[in-house]
Parts: structure tokens; C-alpha cells; sequence
């Protein structure tokens, strides 16, 4: 398992200066007029998007059919690429972070209290937990339809999910629920566990896909 992990991050990091660039570009455009908290979000999706591009290298070299002689299964593959994601999604948040209190500070859109940390930083687990379950429903696409056609259907794996959660507050003020700080502090807690549920779900699902797969 660490050797496909590794081998992911390896041929990515052919694309990290070109990733760095955007980044500093969005960081630029949007924490003078966004702020940081957008930032860490956008730094968390568009690192997320990188798992597709680890489809197109594995396509390009036959990586898949190579992998089925040696030891390793197709369950294998598969958990490998959400570990991936995950890294992804933790390091683009943690980068937005970092670079957005440097840029905020600059810029003057934050203040250094403790308070503000603590703010920034439940806004770093929100962002990684959302570019994960983002992320996550990218992966059963690019199983199904190969990776350059899942480029297409990037956009369906972010407005899945956003359209649940919009069904779920229109629900919610349907029925009366005022979302309170109270319980918005409580839904960031339990984020995690509904990020490791979704993604369960997301890998479930993928692995039935690739399972069927004659490779």
C-alpha cells in the first residue's frame, strides 16, 4: 500500500510548480477580497482535483494492467487512490492556511488573537473535509468513464454533494431548524466522521466499478 501511495505522489510532483503558480495566483486574487477562509477552501478543492490527474498518468502508462501480475489486488488500487485524495486534500488546506496567515496578514484581512487562529483553523478541518468528500465523488467517475472524460464530469462530483447539502438546509429551515452557532460548531465536529462515511461510501462504489473491469 505505501508503495502505490508513493507512487502517486512521486508522478505528481511533476505538476507542483505549475500548482504552486495557481495558487499563488488565487492567493493574489482572493485573500485581499475574499479573505483567508476562502482561500484555505480553494486551496483544499483545487488540490483535491490532483487525484484525477493521477488517473491520466496510470492511463498513459497501462499502470493498472501492469499492477494486476504483481501482489496487488484491485481492493488494493482503489484504497490507494482515497489515501491519495486524503493527502491531497490535507496538504492543499494546510498550504492554504499557511500561506493565507502570511498573505491575511499583509493584507490586513486577519488579526493574530487567539480566537482568529482557532477560527482559521476550524476553518482548515471544514475545508480538508469538504475538498475530501468533493474529491471522493470524482473517483467512482473516473473509474467508470476513464480519466479524461472524468475531467468533464469534475463539475458533477462538486454539485452532487453541494446540492445535498443545500436539499438538507432547505429542509432544515422547512422544518422550522434555525442553524444557531451552537449547532454549526457541533456539524464541524462531526464533520469528519460524515467525510469517513461519504468516502466509504465513494470507495464502496468504486471498487464494485473496477471489480467488473476487464483490465
Amino acid at each position: 500500500m505505501k508503495s502505490l501511495i508513493l507512487k502517486d505522489l512521486y508522478n505528481i510532483g511533476h505538476n507542483t510548480k505549475s500548482m504552486l503558480f495557481i495558487l499563488a495566483v488565487f492567493a493574489v486574487a482572493f485573500i485581499p477580497t475574499s479573505g483567508v477562509g476562502a482561500y484555505i477552501f480553494i486551496c483544499g478543492i483545487l488540490c483535491s482535483m490532483m487525484i484525477v490527474t493521477t488517473f491520466s498518468f496510470d492511463d498513459n502508462s497501462k499502470w493498472a494492467r501492469y499492477a494486476m501480475i504483481m501482489p496487488i489486488s484491485k481492493k488494493d488500487l482503489v484504497i490507494g487512490k482515497f489515501i491519495v485524495l486524503a493527502i491531497f486534500c490535507a496538504i492543499g488546506s494546510v498550504f492554504g492556511l499557511a500561506v493565507g496567515l502570511v498573505g491575511g496578514g499583509i493584507a490586513g484581512k486577519i488579526t493574530f488573537s487567539p480566537a482568529a487562529i482557532v477560527e482559521l483553523l476550524f476553518l482548515t478541518l471544514a475545508a480538508t473535509v469538504i475538498s475530501l468528500i468533493f474529491g471522493s465523488m470524482s473517483i467512482p467517475l473516473v473509474f467508470k468513464f476513464g480519466a479524461e472524460k472524468g475531467r468533464v464530469l469534475l463539475l458533477v462530483s462538486f454539485l452532487i454533494p453541494a446540492a445535498i447539502c443545500f436539499g438538507a438546509y432547505k429542509l432544515l429551515v422547512i422544518l422550522g431548524v434555525e442553524l444557531t452557532d451552537q449547532m454549526v460548531f457541533i456539524l464541524l465536529c462531526c464533520s469528519p466522521l460524515i467525510a469517513l462515511v461519504w468516502g466509504y461510501g465513494m470507495y464502496q462504489i468504486s471498487y464494485q466499478i473496477f471489480l467488473k473491469q476487464e483490465l
